[in-house]
């Protein structure tokens, strides 16, 4: 793993930044192209505007669920864990980055929807590209333990895959493989691999169907429905805690797939 890439003299590059940035970046090139075919008034303006306040609410956000879905981080290092580059958690960065963009585009009394349905591809890829990041770092965003061909380990990761450095990843091999020689690196299901290469076929799904005859808000009902049925599944190979069943970030896949559809299914062209 890689979480640290290069320095440049006093200046550290770190792998995970360096993705977020790239998928931002990416994004907003996107979104502008998106926003100019739809003939938005400044376009470019109002791409950076957008692009900037998601960046904004959405690391406030994804570290303020990561911390409520993981509250022994906050209380065994309170300061530690607010400003650490560790555990960024999309779905909160996504609520939270949504009702500033709300708030912000109705007072310009622009519609939401509309620069929804153009932001849902960037979205997608800059999600994707993301996750390449947490590859790189190996950040704990990675899955269970696995004896697959397919898995890998994080020994040198931000969260580590070595037994003797991760209690609790190794508590998950005691109890899927039990009796089996405790290995100095667990191998675990590479998840964020999974997501990138699942985001950036549903990119292309997105990317596509921009062009198609649909009403105001049903491309973003699409994303919606793409974004939840994503993270619902790959959450069955993941280490959260689960509340009635299921994981925080599956009960919210669960709300996003359903607004995306009662959305897709209730627009209609005037």
């Amino acid at each position: 793993m890689y979480p640290i890439l290069f320095h440049l003299g006093p200046l550290t590059i770190y792998s995970f930044g360096l993705m977020v940035a790239t998928a931002f970046l990416t994004a907003n090139w996107l979104l502008n192209i998106e926003l100019k075919r739809k003939a938005f008034p400044q376009h470019e303006q109002l791409g950076s505007s957008i692009t900037l306040l998601a960046l904004i609410g959405g690391i406030f956000g994804a570290k303020l669920f990561h911390l409520l879905e993981n509250p022994s981080f906050f209380f065994a290092d309170p300061i530690g864990s607010l400003f650490s580059g560790e555990g960024l958690t999309f779905f909160g960065g996504l609520i939270t980055s949504v009702v500033m963009v709300i708030i912000y585009l109705k007072k310009k009394h622009i519609p939401f929807l509309g620069v929804a349905d153009a932001a849902g591809p960037s979205l997608m890829i800059a999600y994707g590209i993301g996750r390449i990041g947490c590859q790189l770092a190996g950040d704990g965003d990675y899955g269970i333990p696995t004896d697959h061909s397919f898995g890998m380990s994080y020994p040198e990761g931000m969260v580590s895959t070595l037994s003797a450095r991760n209690p609790e990843l190794l508590g998950y091999f005691q109890q899927l493989f039990p009796g089996r020689p405790i290995p100095e690196d667990i191998i675990v299901h590479p998840t964020p691999v999974y997501e990138t290469l699942t985001a950036f076929v549903f990119f292309g799904i997105l990317w596509v169907l921009r062009k198609k005859d649909f009403a105001m808000g049903q491309l973003f009902g699409v994303y919606l429905i793409l974004a939840g049925i994503e993270r619902f599944f790959v959450e069955f190979l993941r280490m959260n805690p689960l509340y009635i069943g299921l994981s925080q970030a599956q009960w919210i896949s669960v709300a996003l797939a359903i607004t995306g559809t009662i959305l897709f299914l209730s627009r209609k062209k005037s």
